[in-house]
């Protein structure tokens, strides 16, 4: 037998450790770009669709750089040349950023800024895959875990902590504070400087070698049935027109158009791939959007209540609280200010802990399987978040971020690794980056929906998207069971 080597604890460290700079970009960004918003003068209304840029470049970026990554082998091997060029990009939107000056331009660079994360987040998803045995990889997934869980909690506090240091924490009209500028400086340094460790420090299989490996999985022809195709992308086509022509005839929020062009663009790819011929680029991915695994399939529907809740947390938590429990909704005001700072600082409690839980969910693993772990962690998280709607004491709010801490540090690893063992190893990245559509959807129909759902039945108010994210989080928890339980060959930790 070929048997895939087991690597050390310090070779998987060192082929995970990129995840710190890639996390303290994305939580900077998660924690504090409506915050930007809403300085350079966006209404609570509006954030929403601002964010539409992050999952929308997500949806595009991932599968396609999967796929190239897939075809990829050189000097630097088959991930890292993308680790490095995500992380250079994303370095130049973040020394940006807090500089926008205007809100299109701040708009502009999240969108720039995503697309780079996403350029090296994917294919550091298929590394693993790549390079641990079917036994190692939840530990390998709960350790990039645990350096997202550590990166998001420094970066999280750094505006608060600059603040207590000295750093302005009021903004200038039309400019951002002092505390946000130097903190996405630092971002900046962290970022550049991890990856660069992880590119400099691991080694990767040629794709020869990786296809030897007794767990490979072999991949089968992929065929797709034309008519079929073409009917599903007529359904979906029609679908979307007519959700369009519904929020024009009754003058709906704007946000729903996006529900309606999502309807109606996957209906045109499936009409595509009706008529395709030939084997490029999007016809490959589109191909194997329709071939995918029967689990991949079943994690879908618990990828998209989980990040439907997540996505919900990151855009309304800091309006939220700041309204609720520090009595302000005007961003200039010091009282706003102050909330969104103590925003920085449950965030980072959460990661805080979801860096601790990416130490304990391998044992949960152990004694309970991935299903039921994941099960308990989304719950942990889903009850965390409707607690905010039950809790007056700012203060006390670092008890419910135990538990979504524990469900993210969940969702960032599990899910992975009930996907990794049933993909075949040459198109370990395209899947990973299709999986990645279940985390973008639910993200932009949260962009199109939440808004309408806090005015028409929560009288606008921000707090109640945390509670809907909560019930989302419990929804999640009872899909899992629906996933086949993978066999895991050989230990989840390193060899002697």
């Amino acid at each position: 037998m070929n048997r895939k080597p087991n690597l050390s604890f310090w070779q998987i460290w060192n082929m995970c450790f990129g995840f710190l700079g890639i996390q303290f970009a994305f939580a900077l960004q998660n924690a504090n770009v409506s915050r930007i918003f809403q300085t350079l003068g966006a209404g609570v209304g509006d954030i929403p669709m601002l964010w539409i840029a992050a999952p929308f470049t997500g949806l595009i970026v991932q599968p396609l750089i999967g796929y190239a990554s897939d075809r990829t082998w050189g000097r630097l091997g088959r991930r890292r040349p993308y680790f490095l060029a995500g992380a250079v990009l994303t370095t130049v939107a973040l020394l940006w950023m807090p500089n926008a000056g205007l809100l299109w331009i701040a708009a502009t660079l999240l969108w720039m800024m995503d697309a780079s994360i996403n350029v090296s987040m994917e294919p550091f998803r298929a590394f693993v895959g790549d390079q641990l045995p079917t036994g190692q990889r939840p530990l390998g997934y709960a350790m990039q875990s645990f350096f997202i869980g550590l990166g998001a909690v420094v970066a999280s506090l750094l505006p608060y902590l600059l603040a207590h240091l000295g750093v302005s924490n009021i903004a200038a009209p039309g400019g951002v504070p002092n505390t946000v500028r130097d903190a996405f400086y630092i971002g900046g340094v962290v970022l550049l400087g991890s990856v660069l460790w992880t590119v400099l420090s691991s080694k990767e299989y040629p794709p020869d070698q990786l296809h030897v490996f007794d767990d490979a999985v072999k991949s089968e022809p992929a065929h797709v049935e034309r008519s079929g195709a073409r009917k599903h992308g007529l359904v979906w086509l029609i679908a979307g027109l007519l959700g369009g022509w519904f929020v024009h005839a009754y003058n709906l929020e704007r946000e729903l158009y996006l529900l309606a062009g999502g309807l109606a663009a996957f209906g045109l790819s499936q009409l595509w791939l009706s008529v395709a011929r030939g084997d490029g680029m999007f016809t490959q991915v589109m191909t194997d959007v329709h071939t995918m695994p029967p689990d991949m399939r079943r994690l879908a529907l618990v990828q998209f209540f989980s990040w439907f809740a997540m996505f919900a947390m990151w855009i309304y938590t800091t309006a939220g609280v700041a309204q609720v429990h520090f009595g302000s909704s005007d961003p200039q005001s010091e009282a706003y200010n102050n909330g969104a700072n103590w925003v920085g600082v449950l965030f980072a409690a959460y990661n805080g802990f979801a860096a601790v839980a990416a130490l304990v969910i391998p044992l949960m693993v152990r004694r309970w399987g991935l299903r039921i772990s994941h099960l308990v962690n989304l719950w942990l998280g889903g009850v965390g978040l409707v607690s905010f709607l039950l809790i007056r004491d700012p203060h006390w709010l670092l008890l419910p971020m135990v538990g979504v801490g524990f469900a993210w540090a969940s969702i960032l690893s599990l899910p992975y690794a009930l996907l990794s063992d049933n993909l075949p190893a040459e198109k370990m990245g395209v899947y990973m980056g299709i999986f990645n559509f279940f985390v973008v959807i639910p993200q932009l129909l949260a962009a199109s929906v939440l808004g309408v759902l806090l005015r028409v039945f929560f009288h606008g108010q921000p707090i109640y998207a945390l509670v809907l994210g909560g019930a989302s989080l419990l929804v999640a928890g009872v899909s899992v069971l629906r996933v086949r339980e993978p066999v895991l060959a050989g230990s989840l930790s390193q060899s002697p």
